[in-house]
């Protein structure tokens, strides 16, 4: 009777049928006469049907129950698919995530879809549809004479009951007036019903009955074993009730060569199947519902987390062993420390897969999203995705998400051309645009390329001098890399025109922002006429990180790994001085160095050695030295936050905790070379 634990399973399954449909009417635009791929989309339409007027959300069960039909009959031939059709399949899917959307905001999936509705229906009887036999479920409908309507899936349910000699009845039980608790003799009542067999529906639904919302009565389908007076008596138990009546339904029962025969549904794991042939042996049954039966498992991220949460602490405490038995040198404890070292090691990188969830969570959202841009902007596209089946770190899935729909915007808007403009370029007059996704190390790299307009070296660096950014001096020493990272800036356009659309450069400042707030970085490279690519490089996780543990004084900083080409000894005579900055050459380039003693005024003598000690990190183009007193070495650590009440400490992105006890601090290396 408590749906509650079950709407989260509700949930995910709606998201994945909402998805199937988007992914297989995309595929049916291309291959109209493809009965297979309607067959395809008629399953997770009726699939999900089913589900949502289980849960009694029943617009969601109507407006599918429309789009149905209409599938049904293009699937039949009654109805021949046209654009103007798919176009408003597509809206009434719009309108089913939307609907989900609102239960996922704690709604009920209510929407206004009357319009829909009428087109869908218009869209049925656009052939002559009057002289078809009736459906499944009219014949069904009629044999049962129930008093309130079900959908195919309850129908089919009942069918299959009574096939396997289980009995269907129409329970209705009225309450006596007097009955000042009506949602706990209803409970009562479910609870004795659900021990006889099980509740197909209730009318009012169950949300209603919870809530009161009915007068004194209220109405059941029960499929069970037990007799009429049984199920009778056994209601009769509970008090305040004033009388039950019990009336079977009779459903009649299907013959081999009947054409309505409605699609066999497994109740075990509710999955849409068509019925087995006759001649099909229980053996190759059993190996079909094997094959259907699911090897996963749905996990709360909260659990994760707490489970990550839990292996951080044993991080911790695994580092402080192993400086334990360094200190002891006792070879009994050195053997166990090294191999409960090796064990947690195999235990992270398993925490670590289970957190990490395929990009295509991602991508799949862009295909529908990019047929409609192209139609509002008269431009064909051809969209190209590899790579979806990379994996990353759920919380950096979480937050891409935007970042990626406003650099696609840009390139579909600003980016690729229109048609007439391809082909007076001597170009296809089809613009492609490719996201690409793969791992390199400890990153994964995220390209979206267009082979559109390119950037306009010369526009951007006009603008960026009619803004102040920069002087034309400045300028003329710009590398193009340098000059695409401008568009980055905040507030920063070449667009001639406002779009509601994109604007090259509004809200890219946004979606830079967002990408380092992850720990990544986005470049540039274009070429002007031939087209754009912006790649994105993320991390694989964010709470565990290698790390350059360094010393400064007394205190101890932790430099990510990812940001550090290479770590030097430097003589203090070679250190040179640039623009009131003191610089070294490294490697034939001119990099600024940073003192972080002076950054994090640490207290300490000064420093009377002929050597400093330095981290060369860099961030895209750019390159710093941080100046440290010691390296201490490599290492995993933990990332903590450093509270609500330290938000916005310069140039440290959290802390961790050492073997030692001792806390360091990470030092934020994007920071320091802004």
């Amino acid at each position: 009777m408590e749906m509650n634990e079950y709407l989260d399973v509700f949930i995910e399954e709606s998201k994945e049928h909402i998805q199937a449909l988007n992914d297989h009417l995309l595929t049916l635009e291309k291959n109209p006469e493809d009965v297979s791929i309607v067959n395809e989309i008629f399953r997770s339409a009726h699939t999900l049907k089913g589900m949502s007027a289980t849960m009694g959300y029943q617009d969601l069960a109507d407006l599918t129950h429309k789009m149905e039909n209409v599938l049904d009959a293009i699937r039949n031939n009654k109805v021949k698919l046209t654009e103007k059709m798919l176009d408003i399949i597509f809206q009434a899917v719009d309108a089913l995530e939307a609907m989900v959307l609102d239960i996922i905001d704690g709604g009920q999936g209510k929407k206004d879809v009357k319009q829909l509705v009428n087109q869908l229906e218009a869209m049925e009887n656009g052939e002559s549809v009057e002289t078809t036999p009736p459906s499944t479920s009219d014949s069904l409908e009629k044999n049962l004479e129930i008093d309130f309507m079900l959908d195919d899936f309850e129908l089919t349910v009942l069918q299959q009951s009574k096939e396997r000699g289980y009995k269907n009845y129409q329970v209705t039980v009225t309450l006596q007036e007097t009955c000042l608790l009506k949602a706990a003799r209803v409970y009562m009542v479910f609870e004795i019903l659900e021990k006889m067999g099980e509740v197909i529906k209730s009318s009012p639904t169950v949300p209603e009955l919870e809530e009161e919302k009915f007068d004194y009565s209220f109405t059941v389908v029960l499929v069970t074993k037990d007799s009429k007076e049984d199920v009778q008596a056994k209601i009769n138990k509970v008090s305040e009730i004033d009388t039950v009546e019990v009336k079977e339904l009779a459903v009649r029962a299907y013959d081999q060569d009947d054409q309505n025969v409605p699609e066999s549904i497994e109740s075990e794991d509710a999955s849409v199947t068509e019925i087995e042939p006759s001649e099909s042996s229980d053996q190759e049954k059993a190996k079909k519902k094997a094959q259907l039966s699911s090897k996963t498992i749905r996990v709360n991220i909260d659990r994760l987390d707490a489970l990550m949460n839990l292996f951080e602490e044993l991080v911790i405490d695994r580092g402080r062993l192993e400086q334990i038995s360094t200190t002891l040198k006792n070879n009994e404890l050195q053997e166990t420390v090294e191999h409960m070292s090796r064990i947690s090691g195999d235990l992270q990188n398993i925490i670590l897969k289970m957190r990490m969830v395929p990009v295509d969570q991602v991508f799949n959202r862009f295909p529908r999203m990019v047929r409609q841009l192209a139609k509002d902007l008269n431009k064909d596209i051809d969209l190209q995705i590899f790579g979806a089946e990379t994996e990353l770190d759920r919380t950096v899935i979480d937050e891409i998400g935007d970042p990626l729909v406003h650099l696609i915007r840009n390139a579909l808007d600003h980016g690729i051309e229109t048609p007439s403009l391809r082909e007076s370029k001597g170009k296809s007059p089809q613009g492609t645009l490719k996201l690409n996704a793969y791992h390199s190390g400890n990153h994964v790299f995220i390209e979206i390329s267009d082979d559109g307009a390119g950037i306009d070296r010369e526009k951007v660096l006009k603008k960026a001098i009619g803004n102040g950014v920069l002087t034309l001096e400045e300028s003329k020493h710009y590398s193009d890399q340098q000059v695409f990272q401008l568009i980055m800036a905040s507030g920063f356009s070449t667009a001639d025109e406002i779009s509601d659309i994109s604007g090259r450069g509004v809200g890219l400042d946004v979606v830079k922002n967002t990408i380092e707030s992850l720990g990544g970085s986005m470049t540039i490279d274009s070429k002007y006429n031939e087209g754009s690519t912006f790649v994105i490089q993320l991390p694989l996780t964010l709470s565990i990180i290698s790390v350059m543990l360094t010393e400064v004084k007394n205190e101890k900083y932790a430099i990510p790994l990812s940001s550090i080409i290479e770590t030097a000894i430097v003589n203090k005579k070679d250190i040179l001085s640039a623009h009131h900055q003191p610089v070294i050459d490294f490697r034939g380039r001119v990099v600024p160095l940073v003192s972080l003693t002076d950054v994090f005024d640490v207290p300490g003598d000064a420093d009377e050695d002929d050597f400093h000690s330095v981290v060369i990190i860099r961030q895209g183009e750019k390159m710093a030295g941080l100046i440290v007193d010691s390296f201490i070495g490599q290492q995993e650590v933990v990332l903590k936050s450093l509270g609500n009440y330290l938000t916005d400490v310069f140039a440290i992105s959290g802390a961790t905790i050492l073997g030692d006890g001792q806390v360091a601090l990470i030092v934020d290396t994007d920071a320091l070379i802004k």
